[in-house]
């Protein structure tokens, strides 16, 4: 059968039309009908008059490729201590963005449709814009969408103008006043797509495979396609369906047949059954696609074809959350959504290595902490096998933000909520639909309407995962009034309750509701121990999620130790002891969270190590506190963790008193300083798995040696390392795609003779220098408080490294990035493009 074909022009600005190329990004749905919409726009931070129109002159206007974040860049004028980089103390958002700075942009793009797109239907889709755009064609406005985390598409083919001329889009994007309590990001931040297909055609997001019976043996495999016929009369026409499982080989099809009915829902549901199916799994994450082609009188004249995956999932009060018919316990975390140096721009690269990092950290599910994740960051989930809690909103009517969405939710909930569902339900990796997070009227009457509603509409598209929702507070309003009594009744519109903050509730509240299952949506890194007991103890509690796994851009400082004079309190009521400073408007210049278990740039924090213990992934971890001085002390937040490293480096405290944790579930820990017996402690194990010692300083060797029944299990070595004597270079892939898609991390070391890394090496100023077909897009330490541009070419380390990370210009060839710092050996390293 011959396949439906078609080109697109586009025009670059000031330059003769010529044929579209370039990556396309990877996408869930694919075929050649679909093309990415990425490359060559203009933009502008500004609101100019009549930027609409086609005719505006965007001359001088900045050239550039999509995902793009404004809120990243330098700002104009900068001034010592107040404009640093992309920060500002005249951030709206204070704290809780970052010091970030939002406001108007522009962006602009002229294209053109060849003569075979005559009289076919045209779609624009958007993955995500924050927020509130406006998208124009040719001068008319197609849209508004006022979600900064939603997918949408227009029907644009009304606005264009006749095949061979030119047509500009041009889209206006709003991030104005207070409207999120994280770093949002700002602009065109996920990719966009050119869609052009036949008046009769597979709708957008239009497929939809389930599996409702699955065993070893076999698979019943639902496809369901909707159809829609742009013309003005029916059109018989054959839906053929065809399973190719993950070698690309057809195991199963189906054919039907279906009028197409003008402005009416046409929807075909086709079964089809796999024998002996690889069962997708976090081990073994085997993905199959259904490929649908619509045929008019035996010519193929529309086709798409989805991924989705083969596997069973349930959740029962008794036997917990099951996969595949096997129990998991989910060893979860949630996220927010930006990349770091890169912002909220949701490149492909930086989405999958976010999930690499995570899996290698040894969690098995994250929650998309408090939105709808990129598109791609669930293609990444669903090919390394991550599960996924995949959330809508932080807010319902009842604002936590003066212009938040909570301004634009009753009128745009449900095409919301429609739009995650239909873009997200193919995925294997998404487990449970939640349809909000720590809403401030789940408690009263509204907040049950609400979540009935919600609750409904997620079910209108999806029955086969569970509907939760993340609580929080779970305390009384009024006087004799229980929390579990206010919250009862919305809990039974979830088939999952996710409790924030609230372990110690499960077992009151398995008495009175023994069906109501349970998981920690949140949980803080102090009491990790206490949360995963739950999980190991009772099967209706089905896994924790570490607020949060990675160390992101705003709420400035929560997670972060603090020192504070150590002074006798005065007499009245307790103001926290300092806990103040964590929630301060003003934290300036701290301008990340420092919560993660993992830093901004992916490298893992002192408590992930203790967390490790705690599930039982390693026999040992072992921590130093940093030095304490004379007349402080040290204030740690409940989201944080205290100021530990892994580290026997403390050259200038010889014979000081060292405080140092061992994490075990061994019986008795013997601690040795240069193969001398300094002291041993006895272990609980499961109740308490952590032995503390004061050591004094000495450098050398430090190794702690665990043991049960008089036998040595486990041991685990700090070294104190020599002089700073050269950089090293350290790239995750020596070898990537020649694609504006693709990134090259490149760790930067500074390291001793022996090629130790330097944990006290804060302050190292690294240079970079780049040639080849590349480019560096953004450089970071895991430092919070270490204001300086993601942009220019170097970075200071904190605790010996900081990160570079280059980006490809399209071009076949070889990328040299070096590292040179004062008094240190360089580093070069070389990247191949293809």
């Amino acid at each position: 059968m011959k396949k439906l074909t078609y080109s697109i022009i586009i025009i670059l600005l000031g330059v003769l039309p010529i044929a579209f190329q370039g990556c396309s990004p990877a996408k869930t749905e694919s075929s050649q009908r679909t093309v990415a919409f990425d490359s060559d726009w203009r933009f502008l931070k500004g609101n100019p008059a009549d930027a609409q129109n086609p005719g505006f002159d965007d001359s001088q206007w900045r050239k550039l490729d999509l995902p793009h974040d404004w809120s990243i860049e330098d700002l104009p004028d900068q001034i010592k201590d107040s404009i640093i980089g992309p920060f500002s103390k005249a951030s709206v958002g204070k704290m809780s963005t970052g010091y970030t700075i939002g406001g108007t942009g522009w962006y602009r793009k002229n294209f053109i449709l060849s003569k075979n797109d005559e009289n076919k239907v045209v779609y624009l889709q958007f993955d995500g814009v924050y927020m509130n755009s406006d998208v124009y064609i040719n001068g008319k406005l197609v849209g508004n969408h006022p979600n900064g985390y939603t997918s949408f598409y227009y029907d644009i083919t009304s606005f264009l103008n006749p095949a061979g001329q030119p047509n500009t889009v041009a889209v206006c994007v709003k991030n104005e006043g207070k409207n999120s309590r994280w770093y949002s990001g700002s602009g065109i931040y996920r990719h966009t797509w050119l869609t052009v297909v036949n008046p009769v055609h597979v709708g957008v997001w239009g497929v939809h495979a389930e599996t409702p019976s699955v065993d070893d043996n076999s698979a019943q495999v639902n496809v369901s396609t909707n159809l829609v016929n742009s013309g003005k009369e029916g059109k018989p026409v054959t839906v053929k369906v065809e399973i190719l499982d993950p070698s690309g080989k057809v195991v199963g099809n189906a054919e039907g047949n279906i009028t197409v009915q003008p402005d009416a829902v046409n929807k075909i549901e086709q079964k089809i059954q796999v024998n002996k199916p690889d069962l997708w799994s976090i081990d073994s994450p085997k993905l199959y696609a259904a490929k649908v082609s619509v045929l008019d009188n035996g010519k193929e004249t529309d086709v798409q074809q989805i991924s989705f995956g083969i596997r069973s999932i349930r959740f029962d009060a008794q036997t917990g959350f099951t996969l595949n018919g096997k129990s998991i316990e989910m060893k979860g975390g949630c996220y927010h959504h930006d990349n770091g140096p890169l912002g909220s721009a949701a490149i492909d690269r930086a989405e999958e290595r976010k999930i690499e990092i995570f899996k290698n950290a040894g969690l098995n599910a994250i929650r998309c902490s408090h939105n709808p994740p990129s598109p791609y960051l669930l293609e990444a989930c669903d090919r390394l096998g991550m599960l996924v809690i995949d959330e809508f909103t932080d807010m319902w009517e009842k604002q936590k933000n003066p212009n938040d969405y909570s301004l634009y939710f009753k009128e745009w909930w449900q095409k919301d909520i429609q739009s995650m569902l239909l873009r997200d339900r193919n995925h294997p990796s998404v487990i449970m639909w939640s349809i909000g997070n720590e809403i401030p009227e789940a408690a009263d009457t509204s907040g049950l309407r609400i979540a009935k509603k919600l609750a409904a509409e997620v079910r209108k598209f999806d029955t086969s995962r569970a509907v939760t929702q993340a609580l929080v507070g779970f305390w009384s309003p009024k006087p004799g009034k229980s929390d579990t009594d206010k919250m009862a009744s919305l809990m039974n519109e979830l088939d999952v309750a996710g409790y924030n903050y609230a372990y110690n509730k499960y077992e009151e509240h398995h008495e009175k509701y023994p069906n109501r299952i349970m998981y920690a949506s949140e949980f803080m890194p102090l009491y990790a121990l206490d949360n995963w007991k739950m999980v190991e103890k009772l099967p209706y509690v089905i896994g924790n999620f570490a607020w949060v796994v990675m160390d992101y851009l705003g709420e400035a400082g929560v997670g972060l130790s603090r020192l504070v004079p150590d002074v006798p309190e005065k007499p009245g009521p307790r103001r926290g002891g300092g806990m103040g400073l964590l929630f301060a408007p003003d934290s300036w210049p701290i301008f990340n969270d420092y919560q993660g278990d993992i830093d901004l740039i992916g490298n893992m924090k002192p408590r992930y190590y203790h967390q490790l213990v705690v599930w039982r992934q390693s026999p040992i971890e072992i921590l130093v506190h940093r030095p304490i001085p004379a007349g402080m002390k040290e204030v740690v937040s409940p989201w944080g963790w205290p100021d530990e490293l892994k580290s026997w480096s403390w050259a200038g405290h010889e014979k000081e008193k060292m405080q140092m944790h061992v994490y075990t579930r061994s019986k008795l820990v013997k601690l040795e300083l240069n193969g001398k017996l300094i002291g041993e402690q006895a272990v609980d194990g499961e109740n308490a798995i952590t032995a503390t010692f004061d050591v004094p300083y000495e450098a050398g060797t430090l190794t702690a040696r665990c043991y049960d029944n008089g036998k040595e299990t486990a041991s685990q070595t700090l070294k104190t390392v020599g002089a700073p004597s050269a950089l090293r270079l350290i790239v995750d892939r020596a070898t990537i795609k020649a694609s504006r898609n693709d990134l090259a991390y490149v760790n930067a070391e500074v390291v001793d003779a022996e090629g130790n890394v330097i944990p006290y090496a804060d302050d190292v100023t690294i240079q970079f220098e780049i040639s080849g077909p590349g480019e560096i897009a953004g450089v970071a330490s895991g430092s919070p408080t270490e204001m300086s541009s993601f942009k220019q070419p170097q970075k200071k380390t904190f605790m010996g490294k900081c990160l570079a990370i280059v980006r490809p210009n399209g071009a076949h060839g070889k990328i040299i990035l070096k590292a040179k710092a004062e008094g240190l050996k360089e580093s070069s390293v070389e990247i191949v493009t293809q």
